[in-house]
C-alpha cells in the first residue's frame, strides 16, 4: 500500500497544491516554516482522521479561509482507494472513502496504517502519561476495531461520571443509582482495554528490545513496564473505595485513564538518567518497533513519516538508522529535512531503491 497522489486545498500554508509520490522513498527538503511538516501531517490526517500536531481541526485551515480539503489516492495490491477529508468552520468534519461518507470516523482507522516520528515525540519520554497512553492506543487501534470501540465507550462513560461528580459540589446531593449505572458502563470496556494493553506490552517488548541496539549501536539493557490501577485490583472495588475522594476532587482518579508506560535503561528511568542521544535512540527504536509490530499483525506495511529526525543526531546514529531502513523491508517512506546535502548522502547509501526529491 502506498500514497500515489495528494491534493491539498487551504490546509495550513497550502492554498492549492498537488503532489505525486513514488512508492518507496520521498524526500522533502526546504527551510524551516516552508511547509514540510504540514505536508506529512496531511498524510497522517488521511490515516487517523486528525492532525498529529494540532487537535483543533479548524486551526489547520489556512488563514482567511473557512475550510480545508485533503484528498489522497492510495494504491493497494489490486485496488485504489480515494480518501478525502474536509473541514469547514463550525460544521462537522467529513471523511469519505471512494466518495462514500463514513458514518463514524472510527470506521476508517486501520485502513491506511501509518507511523509518524517527529521532534515533538520526546514528550513520549519526558511528558505526562497521556502521551504514552496515546502511543498505546494509536498502535492497538490500527489493527483492533474492538479496542477502539471500547475506548470510545470508556471515554464517554468517564465524561458522564466526572460530570456527576462535579454536579455533586453544586447540588450537594448525588444520584447513587445513576452513578452505579455509569460505573458499570466504565468497568466493562475498562477491563477489556486493560487486558488488551497488557497483551500489547508483553508482545511489543521483544520487538522493541531487538530493534533498540540496532539504532543506538549499544548493548544497553532497555525495558518497558506497564502500570495500571487495575493490576491486582478489581475495577469495581477501586471505584467504590475511591468514591469519597472522587467527590472531593470532582473527577475519577482510578481507572485505565491513569495507565502509564515506564521506559527503563539499565533498570533506571530513562527520562532521569538518559542522555539526549539515548532518549532519541529509544524514541526512534520505539517507533520502528511500532511499525514492525503493525506489519506482523496486519501484513500491511504502514506509511512511515520521518519528520526532521536526523537533526541533532550524531553520524553514528544516522548511519544506524539508514542501515536499519535498508536492511528492513519498509514500504513507503517520507523523510523531511532542511539539509538537502544530508539527504543526498543518505540516498547514496541506499542502493536500488526508488526515490524522489521534493524541494519546497
Amino acid at each position: 500500500m502506498y500514497l500515489k497522489r495528494l491534493k491539498l486545498i487551504n490546509f495550513k500554508n497550502y492554498t492549492d497544491k498537488e503532489f505525486e509520490f513514488v512508492s518507496k522513498i520521498n524526500l522533502i527538503v526546504g527551510p524551516n516554516g516552508i511547509g514540510k511538516t504540514n505536508l506529512i501531517d496531511s498524510i497522517y490526517y488521511l490515516s487517523f482522521c486528525k492532525s498529529y500536531f494540532n487537535s483543533v481541526d479548524s486551526q489547520n485551515i489556512s488563514h482567511d479561509k473557512d475550510y480545508f480539503f485533503i484528498s489522497g489516492e492510495f494504491v493497494f495490491d489490486e485496488t485504489t482507494e480515494i480518501i478525502q477529508c474536509s473541514v469547514k468552520k463550525n460544521t462537522k468534519k467529513i471523511f469519505k472513502r471512494n466518495d462514500k461518507e463514513y458514518p463514524t470516523l472510527s470506521e476508517h482507522i486501520g485502513l491506511i496504517p501509518a507511523v509518524m516520528i517527529a521532534p515533538t515525540d520526546n514528550q513520549l519520554i519526558t511528558g505526562g502519561s497521556e502521551e504514552r497512553r496515546r502511543f498505546i492506543d494509536s498502535t492497538i487501534s490500527q489493527f483492533n476495531k474492538n479496542y477502539l470501540k471500547n475506548l470510545i465507550k470508556y471515554n464517554k462513560a468517564l465524561m458522564q461520571r466526572n460530570k456527576i461528580l462535579k454536579d455533586f459540589k453544586q447540588k450537594n446531593q448525588i444520584d447513587n443509582d445513576l452513578l452505579d449505572i455509569i460505573d458499570h458502563q466504565l468497568i466493562i470496556p475498562g477491563n477489556e482495554i486493560f487486558t488488551q494493553r497488557q497483551d500489547f506490552t508483553s508482545n511489543f517488548m521483544p520487538v522493541f528490545t531487538e530493534i533498540y541496539p540496532k539504532i543506538s549501536g549499544n548493548t544497553e539493557n532497555v525495558g518497558i513496564e506497564y502500570e495500571s490501577d487495575l493490576k491486582n485490583n478489581d475495577f469495581k472495588k477501586l471505584l467504590i473505595d475511591s468514591k469519597e475522594k472522587d467527590l472531593i476532587l470532582e473527577y475519577t482518579n482510578k481507572g485505565i485513564h491513569k495507565d502509564d508506560l515506564i521506559f527503563k535503561l539499565n533498570n533506571y528511568l530513562i527520562r532521569r538518567i538518559g542522555s539526549q542521544g539515548q532518549q532519541k535512540s529509544l524514541l526512534i527504536a520505539l517507533k520502528f518497533a511500532q511499525y514492525n509490530y503493525l506489519v506482523n499483525l496486519s501484513q500491511v506495511k504502514p506509511i512511515l513519516l520521518l519528520d526532521d529526525i536526523f537533526d541533532k543526531l550524531d553520524e553514528k546514529r544516522v548511519t544506524n538508522i539508514i542501515n536499519f531502513i535498508v536492511a528492513d523491508n519498509f514500504g513507503q517512506i517520507f523523510i523531511t529535512d532542511t539539509n538537502k546535502k544530508r539527504l543526498e548522502e543518505i540516498i547514496k547509501k541506499i542502493q536500488n531503491v526508488e526515490y524522489k526529491f521534493f524541494e519546497l
